[in-house]
């Protein structure tokens, strides 16, 4: 039993712990939790039989795909990229999660996941939970397939009602191999047939709805989860078989540790911090999770910088602004950006090296973690 820290109580019908109905809710949870697991475990033993189609060896398309990583592997990639290319070899459907910090290269496990799909003529969905994270991977998956002729299509609220439509109709006849999106990815009128690999990153972003929807794919199509904090039923099932689990603790050769400051509110510290990230050429994140007085933060910050570029992103602001005003930032021609939560989930920047958390305590730890990577 915890504290409730819902809404109101006001708004909750309470039980006293000896009543009757207190005692039928328990029960009923029972019921439900049971039936759960009894589902969950139907699932995994559906997903046992066989694929259907049997991967080739890998072909000269992946082996160009691998040619094109401008990195050196770091070992826990390389050791990640193996268990999936096992999994792919197998007459059963993949279920592999892999647990990583941002930035320690789990997109790149994905792109070679896709590669082998399409080498093997198979659809592939990639997953993410926002509008910008989706963007991010499209941008990620388009630099890589595109010099192949692989066409890659993005679908999130940045697409109109026309472009959205145009976008499935090609999908349907078969013009376009990748989709990259949001839930909207999930949406009955995009057809399945064909699809070979889903790959679902930050799957604790998505709501109860949508890993329902999710389900569906689960019988006979590899599944590839990424995620830097996995929620911890998707952990248990790593931990107890049902769900495969490949781990990257190696971070890239050029990135340092991540330093970790907590302090009382202090505008001289942030101000001289800022001074600093900025005078060497980088880029800063000011994260203040209140669009109601987020624009005092940027005026605070802008009024001591005059010269320097600043702009704020949160959820509210039109989808065409917000896609520009990330681009600038990825383009390196935004120097301090002004945000809310939603930059928290998994954008890599590499040229952001400091970023600020106002009220951190107000935060889950999970939630700080992902901010933190």
């Amino acid at each position: 039993i915890h504290r409730y820290i819902g809404g109101s109580v006001s708004s909750e019908k309470l039980s006293s712990l000896n009543s009757r109905s207190w005692n039928k809710k328990k029960e009923t949870l029972k019921v439900q939790t049971e039936k759960t697991a009894i589902e969950l475990l139907k699932s995994f033993s559906e997903r046992q039989g066989q694929r259907g189609f049997q991967y080739e060896k890998p072909g000269e398309y992946y082996s160009e795909i691998c040619r094109s990583f401008p990195y050196q592997e770091t070992s826990g990639q390389a050791s990640a990229i193996k268990d999936v290319m096992e999994d792919l070899s197998l007459d059963s459907p993949m279920d592999r999660l892999v647990c990583g910090d941002v930035g320690f290269g789990k997109t790149e496990i994905a792109i070679r996941a896709a590669a082998r799909a399409i080498e093997n003529n198979r659809f592939v969905f990639v997953l993410a939970p926002t509008t910008l994270l989706a963007n991010q991977h499209y941008y990620s998956f388009l630099k890589r397939f595109k010099p192949l002729g692989v066409r890659i299509e993005l679908l999130s609220r940045f697409k109109s009602r026309k472009e959205q439509k145009d976008i499935i109709n090609n999908f349907t006849k078969g013009f376009v191999e990748i989709i990259v999106g949001t839930h909207r990815v999930l949406s009955p009128d995009i057809p399945v047939k064909g699809l070979g690999l889903v790959i679902i990153d930050e799957e604790h972003r998505f709501g109860v709805k949508q890993k329902e929807k999710i389900k569906k794919f689960r019988k006979k199509v590899d599944i590839l989860t990424l995620t830097a904090t996995p929620i911890p039923r998707t952990l248990k099932q790593s931990l107890v078989g049902i769900k495969k689990i490949s781990t990257i603790t190696t971070s890239p050769k050029a990135r340092f540790p991540i330093k970790t400051f907590v302090d009382y509110f202090n505008w001289e510290k942030i101000f001289n911090s800022i001074k600093q990230e900025i005078d060497r050429g980088g880029q800063v994140y000011f994260l203040h999770n209140s669009i109601e007085t987020l624009s005092f933060i940027t005026q605070k910050i802008s009024h001591s910088f005059p010269k320097i570029r600043i702009a704020t992103a949160h959820g509210k602001k039109e989808t065409k602004e917000l896609e520009t005003i990330m681009n600038r930032f990825f383009n390196k021609r935004i120097d301090v950006l002004c945000c809310t939560t939603i930059i928290g989930s998994g954008l890599d920047v590499p040229n952001a090296n400091t970023i600020f958390v106002n009220k951190a305590h107000t935060f889950g730890l999970s939630q700080l973690y992902q901010i933190r990577g």
